[in-house]
């Protein structure tokens, strides 16, 4: 009885096996072999030229590549860019869809319609989105400058894709912003907001009203209620939903070479391996800054569970 028994179990994990190596073999190919060539090719000197060459092969293995994406002058600049980036497009994203689900929470009328619109940022295809941002935005031509010129608002157009620093007064002194990266910054927390929107909102209508009720009944004000209440029961929402959007906003592209090409101070790490890797035709050197913002993200998420796991106990 206990043969047979062993042998149905071996029967069962084999077949359990078999049937998961089809998605090792994807993940395998899709994932892992392009992580592992990336790595390889950073330790290369490769050009574009190189790529189908039997030299790939060759165990010339050199930290040149490294050496020459770190030693560059505006290395630094551009990483501090690219947290800034990263950090202030997934917060305000989160801080938005926040406020949007708080806002669409109780019942009105016409709340199934507002609610649907507010996701159309976030299904609106990335290239016409980024080309009416810069129509409206156009210092020449945009709505945004024309009214505030209209109301006395501004005595000049602004540059807001273009213009690197802008100085604005206020509280006694002169602060002098990054113009160009709080508007790519602004764009980013637009577009991707829907995404946090969808989540908290469904946590909200998950927490029972019986706690509100009973924090009214204590006297509770509005703002007491959301600190003590809301907020800690979103805390994990909000908190996974910064992990997301922090991984995905610093390998974005798309957004910054659509808007301001990396131009006025808001190149980022994926501009810089975009330019090496087809400006420069250097691979190697390109595929070198990828493993840097590898390494970046990998600290993160480090840290990150790291702060989860103390957390959780």
């Amino acid at each position: 009885m206990r043969t047979a028994t062993h042998r149905l179990l071996e029967r069962e994990r084999r077949l359990a096996f078999w049937m998961l190596l089809p998605a090792f073999a994807v993940v395998a190919a899709l994932v892992a072999f392009p992580v592992v060539w990336n790595f390889w090719l950073s330790l290369k000197p490769v050009l574009l030229a190189d790529l189908r060459g039997r030299s790939l092969f060759e165990f010339n293995l050199t930290l040149a590549n490294f050496r020459q994406v770190l030693s560059d002058p505006g290395f630094g600049s551009v990483l501090l860019t690219t947290l800034v980036y990263t950090v202030g497009g997934s917060a305000l994203s989160i801080l938005l869809g926040l406020a949007a689900a708080l806002l669409v929470r109780e019942e009105f009328p016409g709340r199934a319609f507002v609610r649907g619109l507010l996701i159309s940022p976030y299904i609106a295809p990335v290239v016409a989105v980024t080309f009416t941002w810069s129509f409206i935005l156009d210092p020449q031509l945009g709505v945004v400058n024309w009214l505030a010129l209209e109301q006395g608002l501004i005595r000049a157009p602004i540059p807001f894709l273009t213009g690197h620093w802008i100085e604005v007064a206020g509280w006694g002194e002169t602060w002098r912003l990054p113009l160009a990266l709080l508007a790519v910054i602004f764009f980013e927390g637009w577009r991707y907001f829907p995404f946090a929107f969808l989540f908290i909102l469904a946590r909200l209508q998950g927490i029972p009203e019986e706690i509100y009720h009973a924090a009214a009944v204590d006297g509770a004000s509005p703002v007491q209620r959301f600190i003590h209440i809301t907020l800690p029961q979103l805390a994990t929402v909000l908190a996974t939903l910064f992990l997301f959007r922090f991984i995905w906003t610093i390998n974005k592209f798309d957004d910054i070479f659509l808007l301001t090409r990396g131009q006025a101070g808001t190149e980022v790490i994926t501009l810089r391996i975009y330019d090496y890797a087809f400006g420069e035709f250097n691979i190697g050197a390109g595929s070198a800054a990828a493993v840097i913002l590898f390494g970046i993200l990998s600290a993160f998420l480090t840290v990150y569970f790291c702060w989860i796991l103390r957390e959780a106990e």
